[in-house]
């Protein structure tokens, strides 16, 4: 299996996924969307990605509607992106996503909750080195109507670095810049998506003790309390003995 689908895998055992997944989290994507490139679904291709996330995610179509509706009206938030980095207990990665329309206030939430769990908040930048950025695309293995030799072929020509597979899952992994074209492949082939994000996959690994874990766990758990996080990613390494321990 490919690190991505591992690393989801590990993520939903993790709990991250119903952050990942909520409506509140699809909402701010949709306002970023419209306001890059307008409502028009069909002329905005990182809206029709998160109408695909939110369908997804089992969002009624009229939140998803009204989130759009509400994005672009003149007294729409104003969302911006912003990252953090910075290290937890044992020296873990943490790389932390927001949207917000306070940065003053998301700044110092995110760093109580590192210094809260005996982390620290770093400089921008320093961790690149630690996480490559992938496109993700999930889509129910049903979808798949033709040979499967045949949809890798298709897959591999849309981009498609990593394609891996469970009994009901198929995960496909692309380079940041093929995004759009694997996107457009599967389009092209009428195969609708469960989920497409961009995500950061860790590279390599950070061994952790027991109480070492249950702290960044708590942390991790903190940060996605958060109203202004929207994603959290980080290289710990998760196994069947320490998740048992929490």
């Amino acid at each position: 299996m490919g690190r991505a689908f591992e690393y989801r895998k590990a993520s939903k055992m993790a709990r991250w996924d119903k952050m990942a997944k909520s409506f509140s989290k699809i909402g701010k994507d949709i306002a970023l969307a419209v306001k890059a490139g307008g409502p028009d679904a069909d002329a905005n291709p990182a809206l029709r990605r998160c109408i695909q996330n939110a369908k997804g995610a089992n969002m009624p179509k009229d939140n998803v509607e009204r989130a759009i509706k509400k994005a672009s009206g003149a007294d729409a938030e104003n969302y911006e992106e912003i990252t953090y980095e910075g290290y937890g207990q044992g020296g873990v990665a943490f790389f932390v996503e927001c949207t917000t329309n306070n940065t003053t206030r998301t700044v110092a939430n995110v760093r109580a909750i590192f210094n809260k769990f005996d982390g620290n908040l770093g400089k921008n930048g320093e961790l690149a080195f630690v996480f490559d950025r992938k496109g993700i695309f999930s889509l129910d293995k049903s979808q798949i109507k033709m040979d499967w030799d045949d949809f890798e072929m298709e897959m591999i020509d849309g981009g498609a670095e990593e394609i891996d597979s469970d009994e009901e899952e198929v995960m496909l992994t692309t380079a940041f810049e093929d995004f759009g074209a694997l996107s457009h492949k599967l389009d092209e082939l009428n195969i609708e998506v469960k989920s497409a994000e961009l995500q950061r996959i860790a590279n390599n690994t950070k061994e952790v003790t027991e109480e070492q874990f249950k702290a960044n766990m708590k942390m991790l758990d903190r940060f996605e309390e958060d109203d202004d996080v929207q994603n959290v990613y980080h290289n710990m390494e998760i196994t069947d003995e320490l998740m048992e321990s929490l």
